[in-house]
């Protein structure tokens, strides 16, 4: 029996002697099998029939008498083996064998050219010779050929898929295909490695930019930080010459209304035997404790003259126990000492000046809490016979003396004194300087 190609493509067996090889290989070709010679006679006519009178050897190639492959009849009786379906893969066969495929009249079904679809190798045309190549590359008939004429030969059938003999050099191990080391690299494989360069060639530009951009964006943050603080700083000096500002508006602003609640709270009415009069808390606490006031000299002076010391400051319906610590009786000052704690009036640390708004604050007639308002008329000098004196026209009656005289400030720049008889709007007052530096308790 031969071994055949069911399905494979190769040369056109009605091709003329000569004429180029048209075959075309769709896909890779199936495995080679090495036809068998039977041991047995020869038919007439077959392929690699020894010469007469010489035993066949098996593999050798055909005697001087071959003659090229043609389809003949089958004798009488014989039977072709049953066909298998061969692999679906790459056309291998199943089990290692091949159907011996018949044509009309029992003769081998002729092979398509390289118009058939789906054919493997196919036999060398009518017209080669003895010694013709296989597509193997090995002499000898082309496998599964069917011999020219005569009866097929007798013996024992190759059953089985692995040729019989020694394999040619370069010849593939049975059951595989292609050869190892001739297939091509997976087009898969390349594809990805090609697309992979590609966007590392497109991101590493990108990247590229980005960082210089990130660098750029860093760098311009650090400048706006520091411009930012530079502002800020600059702002917070415009700020603090603002306070600044503000603060010299609000000594500059006169309210009366608010510079008598932080200064009626320190201001007494003084009852000195059967003189009244009025007191105010000046300075810090006293050194041993409690407060010190001031009030004029004239107040006590009879009190004072009678060797009398004790007074008592009187605010509603409170009354507090005072003590006569000290007169100044050329300007008309005394101090005074309590053992209560009352706030104490800041001095005025500069003198007053012409047009400067004032508040007075007193007990006018025994009336306590009594504010008037007006203005430095004018600072007088101190003469020959008296000390300076501060003139202002807010009006003050018997009660004020020894009330301060308050600036927009809220500090106090004198001490209400006395008033011209048979006129209005001209009032006294020391200067708190000089009472300050007569009784150092400012």
């Amino acid at each position: 029996m031969t071994a055949g190609n069911s399905g494979g493509g190769g040369p056109d067996r009605d091709a003329e002697p000569g004429a180029p090889d048209q075959a075309v290989r769709p896909g890779p070709l199936p495995p080679r099998f090495e036809p068998r010679p039977p041991a047995g006679p020869y038919p007439p006519g077959a392929v690699g029939r020894p010469a007469s009178g010489s035993a066949a050897v098996p593999g050798s190639p055909p005697a001087a008498g071959w003659s090229p492959a043609v389809a003949a009849a089958p004798p009488p009786g014989y039977a072709p083996p049953a066909p298998r379906q061969p692999a679906a893969d790459l056309g291998q066969p199943v089990g290692g064998t091949y159907p011996a495929a018949t044509g009309p009249g029992g003769s081998p079904p002729a092979v398509g050219g390289p118009g058939t679809p789906g054919r493997g190798p196919q036999p060398p045309s009518s017209g080669a010779g003895p010694g013709a190549s296989n597509p193997w590359g090995r002499p000898g008939p082309w496998p599964g050929a069917a011999p020219t004429s005569g009866t097929p030969t007798t013996g024992p059938a190759q059953t089985s898929g692995t040729p019989a003999g020694p394999l040619p050099s370069g010849a593939p191990p049975p059951g595989t295909w292609p050869p190892a080391g001739t297939g091509r690299p997976p087009a898969r494989g390349r594809g990805l490695a090609v697309v992979a360069l590609l966007l590392v060639a497109v991101l590493l530009p990108v990247a590229g930019f980005q960082a210089y951009q990130i660098h750029q964006l860093t760098g311009r943050a650090n400048d706006l930080g520091q411009r930012l603080e530079e502002a800020q700083g600059t702002d917070n000096s415009r700020l603090e010459s603002l306070e600044g500002r503000a603060e010299a508006l609000e000594r500059q602003t006169f309210n009366p209304e608010d510079i008598a609640a932080v200064v009626l709270p320190s201001v007494f009415r003084v009852r000195a035997g059967n003189s009244t009069g009025t007191a105010f808390a000046v300075g810090e606490p006293a050194s041993g404790g409690g407060t010190n006031l001031f009030t004029n000299y004239h107040v006590v002076e009879s009190l004072w003259s009678f060797g009398g010391r004790q007074v008592f400051l009187e605010r509603t319906d409170q009354r507090f126990p005072a003590t006569i610590v000290a007169v100044d009786e050329a300007n008309d000052v005394a101090h005074l000492r309590t053992t209560e704690k009352f706030d104490g009036l800041v001095a005025a640390p500069d003198e007053v000046r012409s047009g400067q708004q004032i508040v007075v604050v007193g007990a006018p007639l025994g009336l306590e809490d009594s504010v008037t308002t007006g203005v430095v008329s004018a600072f007088r000098r101190a003469d020959g016979t008296s000390g300076p004196m501060i003139q202002f026209d807010a009006p003050i009656n018997p009660g004020n003396s020894g009330g301060p005289v308050i600036n927009g400030a809220k500090e106090v720049v004198g001490i209400a004194t006395a008033k011209a008889r048979n006129a209005e709007g001209i009032g006294l007052a020391v200067p708190i300087k000089t009472a300050c530096d007569g009784f150092d308790i400012c």
